[in-house]
Formats: C-alpha cells, sequence, structure tokens
C-alpha cells in the first residue's frame, strides 16, 4: 500500500494504519508512507510548489525511485487522505502508463463536491486553530480536545510530525506547525476540481471510505448506484479516520487488497463492468 496523508499532516498520521495492516494481512502487504513536499521531513531547495500537478509528479517520480524496474515492482495499492485522495487519482494512469501494476485506489474522506462547498469556511476553522504550542505534549492534548484526532495513541505519533520549533527562540509560542495551512489558500480549489470523474474513471479498482455519514456529490451517487466503486462508511470517526480507527480502515483496506490483488482469471475487480 502507497500511502499519501492529507494537507498539513505527514507519513506519521498512518503509523498505526501500517501496523494494523501488517496484522490484518499476515505480513503479506507492506505499506509505504511519505512525507509529501513542504510537510514533515521532506525539504526542497526550490520555492515551495503544492500544486496538484507537482504533487502528483513528485509521487510518480518517487516510486519510480523505489521501483525502477516496473515488471519486478509489486502490485501497489494507492491510498490517499483528503489531499491525498486527489493525487493518487492522478497518479494511478501516470503509473500505468510505466506499466505498474495497480491493484486500485483507494480514497479517504474527500468528496469533491462536498469539499469545494466547505472551501470558503476554511479560513475561519483555520483562525480558530492556535497559532502554536508550548510544548509537543500540548500540541498532542490540544488535538485530542479538539477531536481532531479522536485516538490518542495515533496523536502521540503523528502530531509532532506537524510542528517544527520556532525558528526564533526568544519568539511566543516555542512550536509552530509544520506547514501553515493559509499559505496552502491558493491551491485548494485546484486540488480537488475534477476528483470525482478522476476517480470513477481510474482503470482499477476503486475503494470510497467515509466518516460517518455518507456525503456523495451527484458523480458519485451514479456511479455506486452502477456498481462503479466500493462506498464503505466508518462509524465513531472524524476526518482522519485512518487516525481514528486503524484496525477497522486496515480490515477493510486488507479485504479489498486481497479481493483484487490475485484477481482469479474470470473474477471482475470493484468497479469492474
Amino acid at each position: 500500500m502507497v500511502c499519501h496523508h492529507g494537507a498539513g499532516s505527514s507519513a506519521r498520521s498512518f503509523a498505526l494504519l501500517a501496523k494494523q495492516v501488517a496484522a490484518f494481512s499476515n505480513a503479506d502487504c507492506g505499506v509505504l508512507a511519505f512525507d509529501a513536499r513542504g510537510h514533515g521531513k521532506t525539504t526542497s531547495t526550490e520555492p515551495e510548489d503544492l500544486s496538484i500537478e507537482r504533487l502528483t509528479s513528485d509521487l510518480v517520480n518517487l516510486l519510480s525511485t523505489v521501483f525502477a524496474d516496473p515488471a519486478a515492482a509489486p502490485t501497489l495499492l494507492l491510498v490517499g487522505h483528503s489531499l491525498g485522495g486527489a493525487v493518487i487519482v492522478r497518479a494511478c494512469p501516470l503509473l500505468q502508463e510505466r506499466n505498474y501494476k495497480i491493484a486500485g485506489v483507494a480514497v479517504l474522506d474527500v468528496v469533491e463536491e462536498f469539499t469545494l462547498d466547505a472551501l470558503p469556511m476554511m479560513h475561519t476553522l483555520l483562525a480558530t486553530r492556535p497559532q502554536g504550542f508550548d510544548s509537543p505534549e500540548h500540541a498532542i492534548q490540544w488535538h485530542v480536545k479538539t477531536n481532531a484526532i479522536r485516538n490518542p495513541d495515533s496523536a502521540r505519533v503523528s502530531v509532532p510530525a506537524i510542528i517544527v520549533p520556532n525558528p526564533v527562540p526568544t519568539q511566543q509560542p516555542p512550536y509552530l506547525w509544520r506547514t501553515p495551512l493559509h499559505s496552502t489558500a491558493p491551491y485548494w480549489t485546484s486540488w480537488f476540481t475534477g476528483l470525482s470523474e478522476k476517480f470513477l474513471s481510474a482503470r482499477t479498482a476503486r475503494l470510497l471510505v467515509l466518516a460517518g455519514a455518507e456525503r456523495l456529490d451527484k458523480q458519485l451517487m451514479i456511479g455506486q448506484m452502477q456498481g462503479k466503486f466500493q462506498l464503505v462508511v466508518l462509524a465513531g470517526v472524524g476526518h482522519m479516520v485512518h487516525e481514528d480507527d486503524p484496525a477497522s480502515l486496515a480490515e477493510t483496506l486488507v479485504e479489498f487488497w486481497r479481493r483484487n490483488e490475485r484477481v482469479v482469471v474470470g473474477v471482475k475487480k470493484v468497479g469492474d463492468l
């Protein structure tokens, strides 16, 4: 499984999920998660560019480097949370053009129409976040108390990766956000525009995992009725579905992977007509 995190997050948000995937798959399936540019420990000498085209190119180039020979590469299941979902559905056909075997695409808690409608409220929501924190412990506590992450075990692993020491030690607060989401605003609309169409047109099995209630746009509702993808709604989780309930999501992903990684001749993949 190749996991791409959402905006402002990091590869460590998949840490507990990876542990559960290993357990449910009996270690048959590996997990590759990475920090996108501008996130986590990834640094770049180039000007910051978080366009969807650049992020997609980064993923394709990374996999082409890690698995230099497509013929010898394992079958890949692309998993993307929020922004990561937009990246993986764009990367899928590009990887297939290079002859990589793609078992499926799994998009976690992002729907084009719902997300685009919510974007105008994002500045208000971000304004309610603290500018920074006194310590990593305070950052973890804030995420858990506000239900930004509902799983304290995951928060302890993932939150330290999304904050950095203040570059000016004499200034407050001592820890700042690694990726200031306000600065990514110019990219928001382009990230998610066309997501539903690209998801439904992916030439592989398709899985959409949502948090709580179903929030499908018209294209996805029609696609679901036509059996073009598998829909799973997890209960008791927030937007960070992979952190809030890694066990349930891992079970879903491993079942999806097993069903589509070793397809018996004559048996259709999920989403095939």
